[in-house]
């Protein structure tokens, strides 16, 4: 598929779809496949649509969308003709989704009726205007999608400059704040578009196919999906993530590469032996992770049943990272890899001084082809700097080679008896447990050690003994193999299911900040 031979393909999705307006481009999740041209033709269709809302350059729409054509076709828009485009996590509820809109001076909402309860009340929260409310399938209050499409002209729009995403961060801590760039003033067909997957060797032309299997308004997942459209690579679509679904995806497609999670990595594991092997995975490629910690098990088994495809990376949303094949993960188990060639990573400490090779301090990263602020908001833009550097609040260290290790947090990190426990560590060995399907580790008050180790476990379904005390003595038992007896938790909790947004980040706050009501948390 998509077999360039020696020809140069065009730079970036709009000239190849110019030039060649039949290939493959694009597979919505229940199948449809795109054309290039088709998909052109709505992205050129929809920045007349927003134009005539009221957009102009600089200015920011967002989007309430699952994934499927409409937010890609949104992303192409905004990127070609100068918009801030404003991807929305659709798990959040209205007063969140109000305060993102607002915050963002979205002039414009596109959400989809599946969401409906929480649109309508963003929408009227944050004041839009009914007539510049869109919405995918049926919902009152909310034009068509189509009227935004429907009558506007096909055709390359005018005056076209670099857009950008907006997105905002997750909010941990108190309000979301916007990552917001300055736009460059340049056209959309600038040499960057699809280099950033250049950093794990894909390259335009060849056989590629992109899997997108987590949702699209994770900054990541619509960057890889970005750059790949613009590589000229087939991009295909999951909306709910389901692990035996992924497989058969990968089967039919013959997927080359994808951007995963390491709870994606866990429940592909516990899929029977039977139906793994029903599936051939062997043109994947790029299997690249991160967003959250891999325990070393999980990512050594995945090694072992896809090969050296599995590649780890850090970043953060503001711009910055490190990049680690499976070659050198497997040579220095733990690591996160080297910096991009750019980017720059420094580990500093209290005073803002670089520490030396093996030392933990915090971890600043820094971008060097452009900065940030965070939205309205210079305080925390300053509070994260140090220099050109920046700061997310993660601990890690440096070897002498440089290869960044990570530790935690820095607000995750339980601190008991004056020690300082990570609980990536203690999560690690929670998974190892065959009853365990996921897991969270974080600090409940203690009146003589400060802090100790707290568990909330997901257990299997249908796992014997049931989640009781039995199961609890066992977990416990366990950890108390792989951990010294101060990381280890003093109790354990059941629940369905753990609370993370589909990229597989953890909500902790809402498992921690029960247990700390009416206590001072000292981190």
């Amino acid at each position: 598929m998509n077999d360039t031979g020696s020809t140069a393909p065009a730079v970036g999705f709009w000239a190849q779809a110019a030039a060649d307006p039949g290939r493959p481009a694009l597979v919505a999740p229940d199948g449809t496949p795109w054309t290039a041209g088709e998909l052109l033709a709505d992205a050129n269709r929809l920045v007349h649509g927003l134009r005539e809302a009221g957009l102009g350059r600089g200015d920011a729409f967002a989007v309430v969308l699952p994934n499927g054509p409409e937010l890609v076709t949104a992303f192409l828009a905004a990127t070609q003709a100068g918009f801030y485009l404003v991807p929305v996590n659709h798990h959040l509820v209205g007063p969140e989704i109000a305060w993102i809109v607002a915050d963002s001076g979205a002039k414009v909402l596109i959400a989809h009726a599946r969401y409906a309860e929480a649109v309508t009340a963003a929408a009227d929260g944050a004041g839009l205007p009914k007539e510049h409310r869109y919405a995918v399938g049926e919902l009152p209050g909310f034009r068509p999608w189509a009227e935004l499409l429907a009558d506007r002209s096909a055709d390359t729009p005018e005056a076209r400059t670099a857009g950008w995403v907006m997105n905002y961060t997750s909010g941990t801590t108190g309000r979301p704040r916007g990552i917001r760039r300055p736009l460059p003033g340049i056209p959309p067909e600038h040499p960057g578009l699809g280099g950033f997957l250049g950093i794990f060797g894909i390259r335009a032309g060849g056989d590629d196919v992109h899997l997108v299997c987590s949702p699209l308004y994770h900054t990541a997942v619509l960057q890889f999906a970005g750059a790949s459209l613009h590589l000229g690579h087939p991009v295909v679509l999951m909306d709910r993530w389901t692990p035996e679904e992924m497989l058969r995806l990968m089967d039919r497609h013959r997927i080359t590469d994808t951007h995963m999670v390491p709870t994606q990595f866990h429940r592909l594991l516990a899929l029977p032996a039977e139906v793994r092997a029903r599936y051939d995975v062997s043109a994947m490629r790029h299997a690249i992770h991160g967003a959250a910690p891999c325990p070393e098990h999980v990512k050594r088994a995945m090694i072992d049943w896809w090969g050296e495809c599995v590649e780890e990376y850090y970043a953060a949303s503001e711009g910055g990272g490190t990049y680690a094949t499976a070659r050198e993960w497997l040579e220095r188990p733990g690591t996160v890899g080297r910096p991009w060639p750019i980017s720059e990573i420094a580990v500093l400490d209290e005073a803002g001084e670089p520490l030396p090779s093996g030392e933990l301090g915090t971890v600043y990263l820094k971008m060097n082809t452009g900065g940030f602020s965070y939205h309205k908001d210079e305080e925390k833009t300053r509070q994260s700097r140090v220099g050109g550097f920046f700061t997310v609040g993660d601990l890690g260290y440096l070897d002498a080679d440089g290869y960044l290790y990570l530790r935690d947090r820095k607000i995750d990190m339980i601190i008991s008896g004056g020690v300082n426990i990570y609980p990536a560590e203690v999560e690690s060995a929670l998974l190892a447990h065959p009853a365990v399907a996921d897991a969270a580790a974080f600090g409940i008050p203690n009146d003589d050690w400060g802090e100790e180790v707290k568990a909330v476990v997901e257990p299997v379904p249908d796992h014997v003994p049931g989640p009781g005390p039995e199961l609890a003595a066992e977990i416990l038992a366990h950890c108390e193999r792989l951990l010294a007896k101060y990381k280890c938790p003093r109790s354990v909790d059941f629940v369905v299911e753990l609370p993370r947004d589909p990229n597989g980040k953890l909500y902790k706050r809402r498992l921690r900040d029960p247990y700390w009501e009416g206590r001072t948390r000292q981190v």
